[in-house]
């Protein structure tokens, strides 16, 4: 059950202004937004736009956070949000004695969530990691309203649902990854039938020079060293194995209906590049800005104008050189296995998903080393085949079981 407390007539039902309509959200002289997941790196990149854009343009419904309460009110203090939650209870009180005086709703607990990700905001950010966001995300999905997508579990977890709710609700899916954000801007022209093939870029992380050998000895901390992005902990790990990439090359195919032989991952250790789009006049539409999320968060924000934000601007001439490279299929096994799992389809991406999880949560607890985490997810996949997953409820028990199996390997290894 949730706990909530609410002053006043605050609530998750006020209707909002607009409603996308052939992709559009329309001139709205108020946005109304909702962020899930506003403690952590995106969101809080999410917050700091909000705070600099221009006095009432942006209205704030609802934040959502895990558990960090502190930071979740003086957020939501700062914007006047209307709701606050915190997914967990045990961070209620806190929450509850922060906001109070304030006006602002709080409440906390699953139910809560998945209510303030139902509130009727024109813009919703789905930035809760992990499968642990899926149920969100799609609660906002069926608000029929934008939904700017930063977490790629969602898509890769449960493709096909996510997609369906999209299409019965006329929702409005805006990628937030920066790989993704610079394909859907590249596809300005709404040509699809042009495309011959997207290209991913990946910075290479940081052991795209190291040998295996050094790779098998790579501590949490040389892990997490990531030389160009800042990011959380959990997708720092993945873009060193490059499960990441994976990830969103699912996603990629599922988010602009591409085959997977029309995805090509190439390693771009500079990250200026952030994806191409190639068309079969020979035609190739790149998009280039400097690593910061706030541009492609921005992009998603403001859609389909345009914000200014602070990020640095790009120069090409101190950067200089531009490198491109294959990835090491031998080096970074996990491209293969995310593309055996879109290939498989059904439930695979799930097992792969929630395996990784497992796996990069026991690296980071030391327990298992660097390349164990691609082979305990390997062995998992290996273990519970190419199951369907036609509903929600399907995806949530597929990736109970995978989650089991990662830990009994990673048991294992351990010992």
């Amino acid at each position: 059950m949730a706990m909530t407390s609410r002053p006043g007539k605050s609530g998750p039902n006020r209707p909002g202004f607009a409603r996308p309509n052939s992709g559009q959200l329309g001139d709205v002289p108020v946005r109304q937004v909702t962020v899930l997941g506003s403690t952590g790196s995106v969101g809080t990149q999410t917050i700091d736009l909000l705070l600099g854009a221009t006095p009432g343009r942006f209205k704030v419904r609802a934040l959502v956070a895990g558990r960090n309460a502190k930071l979740l009110a003086q957020q939501a203090v700062a914007l006047r949000a209307e709701w606050a939650v915190v997914a967990d209870p045990a961070a209620f009180a806190e929450l509850r004695d922060a906001l109070a005086g304030t006006g602002i709703s709080c409440a906390a607990g699953p139910a809560a969530v998945l209510e303030a990700a139902a509130m009727d905001a024109d813009w919703t950010m789905a930035a809760i990691t992990g499968a642990a966001g899926l149920a969100s995300t799609l609660a906002a999905i069926r608000r029929g309203k934008a939904v700017a997508l930063a977490n790629k579990e969602a898509l890769v977890c449960a493709g096909e649902v996510m997609l369906r709710a999209v299409a019965e609700a006329g929702a409005v899916l805006l990628p937030v990854d920066s790989e993704h954000n610079a394909i859907f801007q590249s596809m300005a022209d709404g040509n699809h039938d042009a495309i011959e093939r997207i290209v991913l870029t990946a910075s290479g992380g940081p052991f795209r020079t190291a040998s295996r050998e050094d790779m098998a000895r790579a501590t949490v901390e040389a892990a997490l060293r990531h030389p160009i992005w800042s990011m959380g902990a959990k997708i720092s790990i993945d873009s060193a194995t490059m499960m990441n990439k994976g990830l969103e090359l699912i996603e990629a195919a599922r988010l602009f209906s591409l085959h997977e032989t029309q995805i090509d991952v190439l390693v771009h250790p500079q990250s200026v590049i952030h994806s191409m789009v190639c068309y079969h006049d020979g035609s190739v539409m790149a998009q280039l800005g400097s690593p910061d999320m706030r541009i492609p968060i921005a992009h998603t924000l403001a859609w389909p104008e345009r914000m200014a934000t602070s990020a640095p601007r790009l120069d090409l001439t101190a950067i200089a050189r531009l490198d491109f490279e294959a990835p090491d299929p031998i080096r970074f096994p996990a491209l293969r296995l995310a593309r055996d799992a879109l290939k498989a389809g059904g439930g695979t991406p799930a097992i792969l998903n929630a395996a990784n999880e497992v796996a990069v949560e026991s690296f980071l607890q030391r327990k298992i080393g660097f390349l164990d985490i691609v082979e305990t997810v390997e062995r998992v996949l290996e273990a519970l085949g190419t199951p369907n997953a036609a509903t929600l409820d399907d995806v949530v028990a597929l990736d109970e079981a995978a989650r089991r199996s990662a830990r009994t390997f990673a048991t294992a290894r351990a010992a």
